[in-house]
């Protein structure tokens, strides 16, 4: 993480400037690498997780490139976690103007008749409980100009691409995202707040990393899961953090209900 900010220098352009930025799984993948870059683009970043000693790394990596940022321990499926988590964020910066809801799992690997209910459960209590609980509490003390991002997934909109990899549970928690944005994103116009959603297609993050590597062969399945790309490569963190940063700012400020696939043309197909 400290790499791509030095690559990339220190404070950007200020499309976010000043904005007070919560990022729930920030501490790592595209949660970190959007924590990093709304940073650089002069966002205070509030980087919330359970992985305290990577989401230091990230908020020391944004310090030491002059950025604003601070870590706090959040878990997204503990409502009580989520309401002590903002009610922070309002006691330091007295608001709340992005919430980037990033938190998710994968879940287990099975058909979905032989997901057990409490694997079941847990992937909906991140995935989709923990964008609830964030919604819920970030509304209150958000104001105008506001801005919601959801990460679904491709598999959000289309089905798994293998029998062989069944991701049924997550896939149903992914779909259940795009639907909560559509409707917040309606229910929160009139206050001009706005919801959108990304669908992210593979991208080099540890979660993706953890699937390829239960395959057995690891090399293998990152070269197979490019190849359902038609660009032919899968894709980066910062490729998704640059369509947050988008959202996140003013400049998409008639944009609300959008779902949008950043996946390298696999949803084009």
């Amino acid at each position: 993480m400290t790499e791509t900010v030095e690559q990339n220098g220190n404070l950007g352009t200020g499309r976010v400037r000043g904005k007070v930025v919560l990022v729930t799984g920030g501490a790592k993948g595209i949660g970190g690498a959007t924590a990093v870059l709304l940073a650089r683009h002069g966002a205070k970043v509030v980087v919330g997780d359970l992985a305290e000693n990577e989401g230091a790394e990230v908020v020391d990596a944004i310090q030491s490139a002059g950025g604003d940022a601070l870590f706090t321990r959040l878990d997204v499926a503990s409502e009580d976690s989520v309401q002590r988590v903002v009610a922070e964020i309002v006691k330091q910066w007295g608001r709340l103007d992005v919430l980037v809801n990033n938190a998710g799992l994968a879940g287990i690997q099975k058909p979905i008749h032989e997901v057990t209910t409490a694997e079941y459960d847990r992937v909906m209590d991140v995935n989709v409980r923990g964008v609830f609980h964030c919604t819920k509490h970030a509304i209150p003390v958000m104001q105008a100009g506001a801005s919601i991002i959801n990460l679904s997934s491709i598999y959000g909109l289309v089905g798994g691409a293998s029998a062989d990899s069944p991701y049924s549970v997550y896939q149903a928690s992914k779909g259940a995202v795009i639907m909560m944005t559509k409707s917040d994103a309606m229910m929160y116009a009139h206050r001009k707040i706005r919801v959108n959603a990304i669908c992210p297609g593979f991208v080099s993050t540890p979660m993706v990393a953890g699937f390829f590597e239960r395959t057995g062969d690891a090399e293998a399945a990152r070269a197979g899961a490019a190849r359902l790309h038609p660009l032919g490569c899968l894709g980066e963190p910062e490729d998704i953090a640059y369509g947050i940063l988008y959202l996140a700012s003013d400049e998409a400020r008639f944009v609300t209900g959008a779902v949008i696939p950043i996946d390298g043309g696999f949803t084009a197909q």
